[in-house]
């Protein structure tokens, strides 16, 4: 008998003969989730296990973040031929349980020398009778529920801490995300990531008008994505020059506009350095005056990639509310200034014309500050 962890997995049951490909990738991911723990990790009918762990709460809640995996579930390993020892270890595990429960068998080994259901009634049954005082039957709509599966050992658990899903990382290519202080782009980043997206950061950084403070919350949200996505590489792009020159040469309505598409230039140019596919962005339909269906067409206008915007349809309010369920929205809430709010002109165009927004970038020496700025950028590894 052991304790280890049973991690389930879901939307990877649907590849079909792609499959192992994908079960590998998320072993891979598993093992370096548990390597901090000791943990020994391996996968056998259609179950990824952790054993050996130094602390198995701390274990779980990490593995939990990855991608791919379902939920995890704390379990006994027993000898499956032992019954009697099976329905004790049950027994223990139910003892101090109040309410309803009902048992929930899977009999993977068809050979096995009971069924689904008799294997219930009979654990049922057992563990019922020792414990009528805090325990009752309810097959229908139980608060508690017993599991046992039957492969080639019997495993017993009566938890199951829900994961994030989605699919394992780096099985669907890589993109390049640019990620600002704010709250909507570490939502973006996650969103890709769970499709099995592998994320490089870009950061734009305008020293020193915007402080090492709000460069190391950028940072921080980064850390919180890397605990999903297995590590993050950010690239820490320094930003004051271009922002300087399009603030001195091109029409000030006209500013923030320029600024996105020198923004997706060099995020192609990092995301070609790291053979991404597709670059990734916060923008939402209208929420700023950067954002409008206008603006957004003049900016994807500069870059060959697609442009993924997982957050276009959302409202204000879902954004904040996933951002706190993964955890960046107070690190995205810190009162540190971004790139973003430097130089924002006062009344920015929401409709802007093309052949002004040309007029004002024929100023600019667009290749060499493009070149400096990638050449320049500080590479922090997560």
């Amino acid at each position: 008998m052991r304790k280890l962890l049973m991690v389930r997995y879901g939307e990877i049951y649907l590849k079909g003969l792609n499959r192992p490909y994908f079960l590998r990738a998320l072993v891979s991911r598993v093992k370096e989730a548990a390597k901090p723990f000791g943990g020994k990790v391996w996968l056998h009918d259609a179950r990824v296990f952790i054993s050996d762990v130094e602390d198995m709460e701390a274990c779980m809640d990490r593995v939990r973040k990855v991608f791919g995996v379902h939920s995890v579930c704390p379990a006994i390993e027993m000898e499956k031929d032992n019954f009697e020892g099976i329905c004790e270890q049950a027994n223990l595990m139910m003892k101090d349980v109040n309410g309803t429960f009902k048992v929930d068998a899977r009999r993977a080994d068809k050979h096995y020398f009971m069924d689904s259901p008799q294997i219930n009634r009979k654990l049922g049954e057992y563990v019922l009778m020792r414990n009528e005082d805090h325990l009752k039957v309810d097959v229908h709509h139980p608060e508690h529920l017993l599991s046992v599966e039957i492969r080639d050992q019997a495993y017993i658990y009566c938890k199951v801490y829900p994961a994030v899903g989605g699919m394992p990382v780096g099985t669907g290519g890589k993109a390049a995300l640019l990620l600002s202080g704010g709250i909507d782009s570490p939502v973006a980043g996650y969103m890709i990531a769970k499709r099995g997206v592998q994320l490089v950061a870009v950061h734009y950084h305008s020293f020193p008008y915007t402080s090492e403070f709000a460069k190391q919350k950028v940072l921080d949200l980064a850390k919180i994505l890397a605990e999903y996505c297995c590590g993050l590489k950010v690239y820490v792009v320094p930003f004051t020059e271009i922002q300087m020159e399009i603030h001195e040469k091109c029409p000030d309505d006209y500013t923030t506009l320029i600024m996105r598409r020198y923004m997706m230039r060099i995020a192609e140019e990092i995301a070609k350095k790291e053979e991404a596919l597709a670059l990734i962005t916060g923008e939402s339909v209208g929420q700023v005056a950067s954002q409008t269906m206008e603006a957004l067409a003049t900016t994807n206008e500069v870059v060959e990639m697609p442009v993924f915007r997982p957050l276009i349809g959302f409202d204000k309010i879902d954004i904040i509310e996933y951002a706190k369920k993964i955890g960046t929205y107070e690190t995205s809430s810190l009162p540190y200034e971004d790139c973003c709010t430097v130089f924002t002109p006062r009344h920015p165009a929401t409709k802007p014309k093309m052949q002004k927004i040309m007029e004002g970038e024929s100023k600019l020496d667009q290749e060499a500050l493009i070149a400096a700025a990638v050449e320049n950028a500080e590479i922090v590894e997560l």
